[in-house]
């Protein structure tokens, strides 16, 4: 998700949950090329497992921008072919590519000639009036020809024009049993469902007819449901941190941050949903929000904004 899961947001998630990948958010070719690659790349090693997503259309562009994503230590390269937006439009990238499947069949390609590590896809089920299944089927086909192993389907297809993005994240109905067709057709990918997906019950319903399930605004809004998602499909015995202790466990990193010339509100705009539906979250939101901007604001402001906040079981468990 542009401009939300930068480095910052990844690594308090990682903190929540230990089990999920993680995406970032989507970095295009051209500014891998001629942009500044250091800063675009970098990550912290405890974010891993973590997948770099590239937009792009040109396959000699995307080879390399995969090669320099596993060089720094990517475990996935992710090529969008889903977003809407008109300034992906515009470079040629995202959504629009679902017109132009060979292309994309040649994008893959290129890439997985260069890295180890999986190249995977993330797509709409069609675009504009080229949403048949059948459409979407002969991309897929392509793609698993080219090498790919998963398939993440955003179960919505996408309008290219007189739709913003957030329109095109609502508007157009979901599908999700075309997902779920394709993975019956396609049995050997890996297939991840992504769209309008919000409480643990949808993700339990959904993993009995795909493989994995990704989830992004809701994930971002309540940061926690990560917490719980992996205490109820991969470990259920493991101990889970408090909210608290997420954030005792985030204060080293932000005491580095800061002392590197980060901004604290660079790191605390990703923490205001943490203790979403739990007692004394406006306030935590409130004093962050009223505090984290100021010049000067350190780690102090985290820890008045946590003392606002009930700790219900100080130390253990979770409420």
């Amino acid at each position: 998700m542009m401009e939300w899961t930068d480095r910052h947001c990844r690594y308090f998630l990682r903190l929540i949950a230990d089990d999920v990948r993680l995406y970032t958010e989507m970095v295009t070719s051209a500014a891998l090329i001629h942009g500044d690659r250091d800063r675009l790349l970098r990550h912290h090693p405890a974010e891993r497992p973590l997948a770099l997503q590239v937009g792009g259309s040109e396959p000699d562009e995307l080879a390399r921008c995969a090669r320099w994503g596993e060089q720094a230590g990517f475990d996935e390269i992710n090529l969008n072919v889903g977003c809407p937006s008109d300034r992906v439009q515009a470079g040629r990238f995202g959504a629009c590519l679902m017109l132009e499947p060979q292309r994309v069949a040649d994008c893959v390609a290129a890439m997985r000639a260069q890295v180890s590590v999986p190249v995977t896809v993330k797509t709409r089920i069609g675009v504009d009036d080229r949403d048949s299944y059948e459409a979407l089927a002969g991309l897929v086909r392509l793609l698993a020809d080219a090498g790919i192993e998963r398939l993440i389907v955003h179960a919505r297809k996408a309008w290219l024009h007189g739709l913003s993005p957030r329109q095109n994240r609502e508007i157009p109905p979901l599908r999700y049993d075309r997902v779920y067709r394709l993975k019956r057709d396609f049995p050997e990918l890996s297939v991840h469902i992504n769209g309008g997906i919000t409480t643990l019950a949808e993700v339990a319903q959904h993993l009995r007819q795909v493989d994995g399930v990704m989830i992004g605004r809701a994930a971002y809004q309540n940061p926690y449901l990560l917490a719980r998602a992996g205490r109820q499909f991969s470990q259920p015995d493991a101990p889970l941190p408090s909210r608290h202790q997420v954030i005792e466990r985030l204060l080293p990193y932000v005491e580095a941050e800061l002392a590197a010339g980060t901004r604290l509100q660079q790191i605390s705009r990703h923490l205001l949903g943490l203790f979403q539906g739990q007692p004394g979250a406006r306030a935590w939101r409130r004093y962050l929000s009223e505090h984290a901007h100021c010049d000067g604001a350190g780690v102090e402001v985290l820890e008045q904004a946590l003392a606002r906040v009930p700790d219900p079981v100080k130390g253990e468990g979770v409420r």
